[in-house]
Formats: C-alpha cells, sequence, structure tokens
C-alpha cells in the first residue's frame, strides 16, 4: 500500500512550517506530494455578525481589514512551503467558502496534518481539525515533537469499529515502521476482542506485530498512553471517537485525553 497525496491545512502563523516539514516527513518514503492548503478565516462566517447594527463605512473597514489579513497569511503560508527543499509541493488558497474548499481538497487526500495545537483546540485551525476529523471522517496525524517515520508504532485496539477502521488505514504507515506493537486494555473496555486477530490481520499483510496485552484497570486512555510509552512509540494510532456536533464536546473522553497529552504522535480515524 502506498500513499500519494498528503495534504497540511495552513493559517499563515507560526505552527505552519514544523506541520509542513512534518507532512514532508511523511510524504517521502512514497515519493508523495504535499499539498499546502491556505485556509483563512471566511468572510462569510463573520458576515451575519455585520448586519443592521453595523453602519456602512464600518462594515466596510472590517472587511478590508480581514482581506489584509488574509492576504498577509497567505504570504506568510507560501513563503514556509517554498522554504521546503522537496520536490513534490503544490500550494493551494482556498477562497468563500473556506469549509467547502477544504473539505474537497481532503477528499483527494491520503492523510491530513495537523501540529498539536490545533489538535488541543487551540488557534486559527481548530475548526479545521474538527471538521477533518469528525464531519469529513479523514485520517489525520497529529504531528509532534520527536516524530519518526519508520520507528515504532503502536497500535490502540479494542475491537470496535473506530479502532479497525484507523489500524486498517494505518497500514502504509506500519510497513515502514521497524517495530509494531498492538496496545489492547481489556478490563478498560465494555466489548470483548481479541487482540491476536489484528495481530493475523497484519501479518497476512507481511506487518510483523507484538502484543501488548495490560490487565490494568482504570482509564483506557491513560493506559494506553503508559503502555506507548513503555513500547518507546514514535506514532500512536487509535481510533477517535466523537459526539454529534450539537452536543458541548465534539470528541469522546479517550480522545479528548489522547489529544491533549504530551504522548508520541497521533494517526486518527473516526
Amino acid at each position: 500500500m502506498s500513499w500519494a497525496r498528503i495534504m497540511a491545512p495552513l493559517s499563515g502563523g507560526q505552527g505552519d512550517p514544523a506541520a509542513l516539514a512534518a507532512a514532508v516527513m511523511l510524504a517521502e518514503p512514497f515519493g508523495a506530494e504535499v499539498a499546502g492548503v491556505y485556509t483563512p478565516a471566511d468572510v462569510a462566517d463573520v458576515m451575519p455578525w455585520m448586519g443592521e447594527g453595523f453602519l456602512g463605512g464600518v462594515q466596510t473597514t472590517a472587511l478590508e481589514s480581514l482581506k489584509e489579513a488574509a492576504q498577509a497569511g497567505e504570504k506568510n503560508a507560501r513563503r514556509a512551503l517554498e522554504s521546503l527543499s522537496y520536490a513534490k509541493l503544490q500550494f493551494i488558497t482556498l477562497s468563500t467558502p473556506v469549509w467547502a474548499g477544504l473539505s474537497a481538497e481532503s477528499r483527494l487526500s491520503d492523510i491530513v496534518v495537523f501540529g498539536p495545537e490545533p489538535a488541543r483546540g487551540r488557534g486559527p485551525l481548530a475548526e479545521a481539525f474538527q471538521q477533518m476529523v469528525a464531519d469529513e471522517q479523514r485520517p489525520v496525524l497529529v504531528a509532534r515533537e520527536g516524530l519518526k517515520i519508520g520507528g515504532v508504532a503502536a497500535v490502540a485496539w479494542d475491537g470496535g469499529k473506530e479502532a479497525s477502521r484507523a489500524a486498517r488505514l494505518a497500514l502504509p504507515l506500519l510497513e515502514k515502521a521497524s517495530r509494531v506493537v498492538i496496545l489492547a486494555a481489556p478490563k478498560a473496555s465494555a466489548r470483548s476482542f481479541d487482540p491476536a486477530r489484528l495481530q493475523a490481520y497484519y501479518a497476512a499483510r507481511g506487518v510483523q506485530s507484538e502484543l501488548d496485552v495490560t490487565r490494568e484497570t482504570g482509564d483506557a486512555a491513560q493506559l494506553l498512553l503508559k503502555a506507548a510509552q513503555a513500547a518507546g512509540a514514535d506514532i500512536l494510532v487509535s481510533g477517535a471517537f466523537g459526539h454529534p456536533r450539537l452536543q458541548e464536546f465534539i470528541f469522546g473522553g479517550t480522545t479528548r485525553t489522547l489529544l491533549n497529552s504530551d504522548g508520541p504522535s497521533l494517526f486518527l480515524s473516526h
């Protein structure tokens, strides 16, 4: 298996260079294209707030300021992409409606790369992160410091739909890993499952893996993070568990813990 297009949403801010560097690191083993997608604040999103209560001159000034900020952000994002010494680069600027353009770009990308801040719900790309994982259900890499492709990959699995989907979609990454460890915490799960089944699935596809099954009880996310650290994992593959958008939190407790942790980089799929 292989990946051909790696997408990195860009904000024009300080996090862009690191996200792009991670995207290139991920793309290189596959010879994949890196698409830097500038994702500005959408003027259409603020227009409803500029209705009857705004004077015409105030509206115009506010819109011009937004346009200037978007132009400056685009310049910064383009500069960050062009500073990379990688052959297969593409720069894309989204226009209103930005959410629709971001969705369209992600649907023709194999994986979407974010830095740690959007995953924690911070910064201008926080909503884009939620859109990619929860709405578009795209596989996402949360690239943290120490990211390494070809190192140790840990796969959190409980037999459920989300975890199994992530485990399957991560196969190209696992094929490049020096070591693959399947992590399971049966006593922290409400379902019954056999981790050896995933091990057999990987073996049939040429990926050798080890099992690390903890018999401890407690919070599943903390147990998985502890096991990933013990395994020296560079990347943790996990399903992303979510709630309907109308609820207060989009991501469930286990996923929120992983996103807010200081653990390894995350490969997530909802």
